[in-house]
């Protein structure tokens, strides 16, 4: 046989040998903690077929979606004749990020901090200008806080009571964690602004040796805030820094700890968006756009708040104020003037904690 036609009858049986297992393979491995990932290249959705929506979010709303997506999806099939299909996953806030810059194709990604959705703009996966309308895309809100232990046996009532030499803390790490870069810039700022007793009002180097105090008695750090909150109801630590809302809701849940909110805390902002690159391949934007309206709607926003989340709905938020304790300073990420300058000089190579954390005694420094 001529060499020509051997080639060709072997290309032959290729394909039908191929063509077979390609058809069968299902979609590949998620990530631990993750559902799977949807598979690119899907042609967009006819309004009777089913269509799966991939939620990338962090760790911390995941009882609110729980109860949200149902609402969503009976809402959806009532006005279209269509069936969506939620595809969750629920990682530390900046691992979630990552994850879907690298290829985790997520139709909305829920996060913990306006910086790991600018990941996911600087890769180009995301065009709209998410922060437009009145939240600023903003979908929700908390306030860093403390849970300690029944009674509070450590007597834990502000910032400085965690520098004592006998505390066990418990906060995520800031490689992989929105919580903790929060929990971070809370404490800082909280020195820096003069609510830390023993610390100078805007004095850099005393509000850098109290953050090495603070990080000298970390004992984990966990991936993101929902592990470090189930490691502290596991008995470890004597102190969570951590959500507000990781306490409300692990307090509505039974768990047997306090709240402490310090004097001065920083505000918690929570932003969502579409991701366009992803919607566009899946065909899903039109349904993807509608479950973020809906993340929005009052009945959505008393949810959130259900779950100790503060709402970003003026009238929700007013109606359950009193759920919520008062902060003496409460300040905001413009503080530190945004984003954009907190990331490089606190979470930068070179930056603050870098540099602080280096110098201590923490087990994942």
């Amino acid at each position: 046989m001529k060499p020509v036609m051997r080639f060709l009858m072997f290309l032959g049986v290729f394909t039908m040998l191929w063509l077979p297992v390609s058809a069968c393979t299902g979609p590949a491995a998620a990530p631990s903690g993750q559902e799977a990932p949807a598979q690119s290249g899907n042609p967009p959705q006819s309004p009777g077929e089913p269509v799966k929506l991939i939620l990338g979010a962090y760790t911390t709303p995941r009882e609110a979606y729980q109860e949200l997506i149902p609402i969503f999806q009976k809402q959806w099939k009532e006005q279209t004749g269509q069936e969506v299909v939620f595809e969750e996953s629920y990682l530390g806030s900046g691992a979630q990020s990552r994850a879907i810059v690298e290829g985790f194709e997520a139709d909305v990604a829920a996060l913990s901090l306006a910086a790991d959705i600018d990941r996911i703009v600087k890769a180009g996966l995301i065009t709209h200008d998410w922060e437009s309308g009145p939240t600023k895309g903003m979908l929700s809100d908390s306030v860093v806080s403390f849970a300690v232990r029944p009674g509070n046996p450590k007597g834990i009532k502000d910032w400085a009571d965690l520098a004592q030499p006998d505390v066990e803390i418990l906060t995520p790490n800031v490689k992989t964690s929105g919580g903790a870069m929060w929990n971070i810039l809370a404490l800082y700022g909280a020195a820096r602004r003069g609510f830390v007793d023993g610390v100078a009002k805007d004095d850099e180097a005393a509000a850098q040796d109290f953050l090495l105090k603070v990080l000298n008695n970390v004992t984990v750090m966990d991936k993101g805030a929902r592990e470090s909150i189930t490691n502290f109801e596991k008995g470890v630590g004597d102190v969570a820094i951590t959500y507000e809302n990781e306490v409300l809701v692990g307090q509505k849940a039974g768990q047997n700890y306090e709240l402490v909110i310090p004097r001065s805390t920083i505000l918690i902002e929570n932003p969502v968006a579409v991701v366009d690159a992803y919607v566009d391949e899946h065909g899903t934007r039109r349904v993807a756009e509608a479950f973020v309206k809906f993340l929005f709607s009052k009945e959505a926003q008393e949810i959130f708040a259900k779950y100790g989340l503060r709402s970003v709905d003026p009238e929700v938020a007013k109606a359950t104020a009193s759920q919520y304790p008062a902060v003496e300073d409460q300040f905001t990420i413009e503080y530190f003037g945004g984003w954009a300058s907190a990331t490089p000089e606190f979470f930068g190579d070179d930056g603050i904690y870098n540099q602080v954390i280096s110098q201590s005694q923490s087990p994942n420094k």
